[in-house]
């Protein structure tokens, strides 16, 4: 890996316990190019100390509904700066976002719907 300007440089386990990120999933941001790191002399990956406010952008952005494939299309400025305002250049993906999200809640609605009148008639009823 490419060479950190110096310095301090923060273990991957000093980096999850200072954002609250698994350690499985810091190494996920990793290999999957949302944070840069280095290798140290023994081999264990190191973190700028900028990779606290990546790791807790992105645990947002994932929060919101977002994938890892959805924020590696997004602007650096959107990791690089903690509770960063959206960019135009996500609107689009947010409005998929959403819809995606309310076609899941409408498809959850459905079902809690049946389930409810399959528990108050005592048997499933047919699909419709």
């Amino acid at each position: 890996m490419s060479k950190l300007p110096s310095q301090k440089l923060l273990s991957i386990g000093e980096l999850a316990r200072i954002t609250g990120a698994s350690v499985r999933s810091i190494r996920h941001y990793d290999e999957h190019g949302l944070l840069a790191s280095v290798r140290a002399s023994n081999g264990y990956r190191m973190f700028p100390e900028k990779a606290t406010t990546q790791v807790r952008q992105i645990q947002r952005m994932i929060a919101t509904g977002f994938t890892i494939d959805d924020i590696r299309a997004f602007p650096d400025c959107m990791l690089l700066i903690e509770g960063a305002r959206s960019c135009d250049q996500i609107s689009d993906v947010q409005r998929k976002r959403l819809e995606t999200i309310d076609r899941q809640i409408a498809d959850l609605e459905r079902r809690r719907a049946r389930l409810l009148k399959t528990l108050s008639e005592g048997a499933i009823p047919p699909v419709e």
